[in-house]
């Protein structure tokens, strides 16, 4: 007979006693410090807040974190970019490497967020749910308004770098947990296509670099000091705004009763992924539809592998079966699709309206279905 531990933890709102066996010692300790972390927080406040004003003020927290969060990442691509340019850093590799990265600080800080609270799910289901939305919400809502051009570039070369990295995601995923080893492997991929970009457009002018990253041509000169405060301070805004949401995730995910991975799957990557959808579709609606597919390939690209590895590396640990069969699935899925859909008119790859709403649908209904999951 197994032997029963019984813990007792000390609340503003009262004392509660739990009694489990030792194999949920795991899952024990990080519902106490979930309560211990909450109540110690609003212990000031509880006597006069009601659940609904708690659920508020998470809730606001989560928004402004998103607000902070967005602002700081334009931010901190301005300072990084001028500071770049200040060194004598060819546009190349601004373009490519810096801009790049910068459009992923989001993703790229709440995963760092979660994984230092020990919230490693969080953090998987952002980059995955990112991913996903992506495909499903961004393409899917974007195609809707006005068919989308493969280019040839990205389907030649892009394209099968996005199915590759999705399978090393799985071979990641695989044995239901992230190890040192996957991060490091999977950071190691991201340097390896990094080099690649770089290989392929070393003889790009910067004429052509400008043109192709549009946010190069917007960003003004200013003097190495300014650039360089510029660039702290949005590092700090980054580090605070994504604390603050993910203190506000696991707020509302403890006071509704699911767990942090659906709120990672859905409201984070909604919200990590609403600049690329208003970039898609302002581009849309100004008829520059050819660069939508590219951008959205390249940052899932990134999720996976700069994203993906953050938890590896800073909260190995094991995950839940089900990101594997249900939500990891449904990403390599909807990445099928899109190689699918770029092959079925080889001519001119479009993807057409019809194509968009089978995207769209399908992720409103695996939205559905996660929530539905939960709570039954």
């Amino acid at each position: 007979m197994p032997q029963i531990t019984c813990h007792t933890t000390h609340t503003s709102i009262g004392c509660t006693r739990f009694c489990t066996s030792s194999p949920e010692e795991a899952f024990l300790k990080k519902q106490l410090r979930k309560i211990t972390l909450q109540s110690s927080i609003f212990a000031p406040l509880m006597p006069g807040f009601s659940r609904r004003g708690i659920m508020l003020l998470y809730s606001a927290a989560l928004l402004i974190g998103f607000v902070v969060l967005f602002k700081s990442a334009d931010f901190f691509v301005v300072g990084s970019v001028a500071t770049a340019r200040n060194l004598n850093v060819s546009a190349l590799l601004i373009g490519l490497t810096i801009v790049a990265l910068g459009t992923s600080a989001p993703e790229i800080f709440v995963a760092m967020a979660s994984s230092l609270q020990g919230e490693p799910e969080l953090a998987v289901g952002n980059a995955i749910g990112s991913n996903i939305a992506n495909i499903g919400m961004v393409l899917g809502i974007t195609a809707l308004l006005i068919p989308l051009e493969f280019r040839k570039d990205v389907v030649r070369n892009d394209l099968p770098v996005l199915v590759f990295v999705t399978l090393c995601a799985g071979a990641a995923l695989i044995d239901h947990k992230l190890s040192w080893f996957d991060g490091v492997l999977l950071l190691f991929g991201l340097g390896i296509f990094l080099f690649r970009l770089v290989r392929e457009h070393r003889q790009t002018t910067d004429a052509e670099i400008i043109e192709e990253i549009p946010e190069l041509e917007e960003i003004l000169p200013m003097s190495t000091r300014k650039a360089v405060l510029v660039l702290g301070l949005s590092l700090c805004f980054l580090v605070i705004s994504a604390e603050v949401l993910v203190w506000a995730v696991i707020g509302i995910a403890t006071q509704i009763g699911i767990s942090e991975l659906i709120i990672g799957l859905t409201v984070v990557a909604i919200g990590t992924s609403l600049p690329e959808l208003v970039v898609s579709v302002t581009s849309a609606l100004k008829q520059q539809t050819d660069l939508a597919i590219g951008n959205i390939i390249g940052s899932n690209i990134f999720n996976i592998l700069a994203v993906l590895s953050i938890p590896s590396l800073l909260a190995p640990a094991e995950l839940s079966p089900v990101l594997l069969w249900r939500d990891y699935s449904l990403m390599f899925v909807f990445t099928g699709l899109l190689v699918l859909f770029s092959v079925l008119s080889r001519a001119s790859p479009i993807l057409r309206h019809w194509q968009g709403g089978l995207l769209l649908g399908a992720w409103v209904i695996y939205l559905v279905s996660l929530y539905t999951m939960e709570l039954t």
